[in-house]
């Protein structure tokens, strides 16, 4: 086997450091660039020389045959690499999460506190509960209304990425859907060994090259909350705050709500949650995406 070849899903901490790397542009540490070079962003010695290590060490870093490295020269790795808290803790986590005995994981299923899936009906906002593989476990009517997709049994990665009319949804959708993998990733932590990411990840990446790029990236984030314009079919641009609540006691599920921002997303909440009251459907219908069977 080739030296510089990754050890399947198991080099973890060798494709973060070298996906990390290749987004590092050389002028922004003061590495002059001169002509053509054959690597994207920095070479393997420019990090090791910029962190205080030997180019052969963080060589073996990438390979998979060092994985035990201290604390202090990760995060001079982290500091070269430009890796911002949250990407720092996601390095560390890999090192100590390498430790832990690995075996092919099945999907352990999920399921929502009673009190909480009797909470969410009542809510006078769009709210839902997500899994840490980001499927939608349960969701109250006005959540429905705001898009369709949100009902039990459908998966935010699937709609977000392989359904026009979900993507519709967001005027920036490219940012949105980049923000949506790094909370995944962030989610699934060092679990590449777990059934459901591997099926995710690999039918992902083979029906949409947005997903397989940006997936690439390794990008680390929170699933946090912010705020956001959906345009509805219907009620049009609709401005909000939204929050994603850890839910305690539970492997990664939060519940998602969605509260107006300003007099204007107010309004036009009001009149989601009317419309949502009448029968019939309030927005368009889910698209089936060719290939893709739910």
């Amino acid at each position: 086997m080739d030296g510089d070849t990754d050890r399947g899903e198991q080099n973890l901490l060798g494709q973060f450091l070298r996906a990390r790397r290749e987004l590092v542009a050389p002028e922004t540490l003061g590495i002059p660039v001169h002509g053509t070079r054959r690597v994207a962003g920095l070479r393997r010695e420019e990090v090791a020389l910029l962190a205080g290590i030997s180019a052969e060490y963080y060589l073996r870093l990438e390979q998979g045959r060092d994985r035990h490295p201290s604390g202090q020269v990760l995060r001079s790795i982290a500091r070269v690499l430009q890796l911002d808290d949250e990407g720092t803790a996601h390095l560390l986590g890999l090192v100590r999460d390498d430790d832990r005995p690995r075996r092919p994981r099945r999907a352990r299923p999920e399921s929502v506190p009673p009190s909480l899936a009797a909470l969410v009906p009542q809510l006078p906002f769009p709210a839902f509960v997500e899994g840490r593989y980001l499927d939608v476990l349960c969701a109250n009517p006005l959540a429905t209304a705001l898009s369709p997709r949100l009902v039990a049994g459908r998966n935010r990665l699937r709609d977000v990425f392989l359904d026009p009319a979900e993507q519709a949804l967001f005027p920036q959708w490219e940012a949105a859907s980049a923000a949506l993998i790094a909370g995944f990733r962030r989610s699934v932590g060092a679990d590449a060994g777990d059934a459901r990411v591997v099926e995710l990840v690999g039918e992902l990446s083979i029906a949409s090259p947005t997903f397989r790029r940006l997936w690439s990236r390794h990008d680390v984030r929170e699933r946090q909350g912010g705020t956001l314009t959906f345009q509805h079919p219907v009620v049009g641009a609709l401005a909000v705050h939204r929050e994603k609540l850890l839910v305690t006691g539970t492997d990664g599920i939060v519940l998602v709500l969605y509260h107006p921002a300003g007099a204007d997303g107010a309004e036009r909440l009001a009149l989601l949650g009317a419309l949502a009251a009448e029968p019939g459907p309030v927005a368009d219908p889910p698209v089936r995406v060719e290939g893709i069977h739910r």
